[in-house]
């Protein structure tokens, strides 16, 4: 069985959402959804869901591996060249924002449990992982929009309507 856990590292407000799904007999299944505060928090909800005899991927909305001191990342100036258009840029990633700590440290925990960085992921092979995730290119891509879905900033009933 796998599993496949997604995080939203909240970067700088502490507030982090959670999921967790299995697929097991040819079905994929909802285990739980949260909300944590800290890492600490999250990482003992992981390993609740995750122990470390199983096989799972974890998908983290936040930047885990940060080599550069300043400036943006290859992945971060790759999203823009291709995704600008669409409003789906993201935030340059270096160590001297404020949510770089945090976010590498959660990384480097999640490495502590056995969960390895995958540039490459082979399908159906298990193992731990943990990949960086960045949705609005997703969400773009895998539905064929023309922009992004606003659905984190505004008024309530703008966000529904996207």
């Amino acid at each position: 069985m796998m599993k496949f856990i997604g995080i939203d590292l909240g970067w700088t407000t502490g507030a982090s959402g959670l999921c967790c799904l299995s697929w097991a007999d040819n079905q994929l299944h909802l285990l739980n959804l949260d909300r944590r505060e800290s890492n600490e928090d999250i990482l003992a909800w992981i390993d609740t869901y995750a122990p470390s005899s199983e096989s799972a991927i974890i998908a983290v909305d936040a930047p885990t591996l940060i080599p550069n001191a300043t400036g943006m990342r290859l992945p971060d100036k790759l999203t823009h060249k291709h995704f600008h258009r669409y409003h789906a840029a993201c935030y340059p990633a270096n160590l001297g924002r404020p949510f770089a700590q945090r976010t590498v440290e959660f990384g480097l925990s999640l490495e502590a449990r056995g969960f390895v960085h995958a540039p490459i992921i082979e399908a159906q092979k298990l193992g731990r992982f943990q990949i960086e995730v960045f949705p609005h290119p997703a969400i773009v891509n895998l539905f064929g929009l023309e922009r992004i879905l606003k659905y984190k900033k505004g008024k309530l009933s703008e966000r529904r309507a996207e």
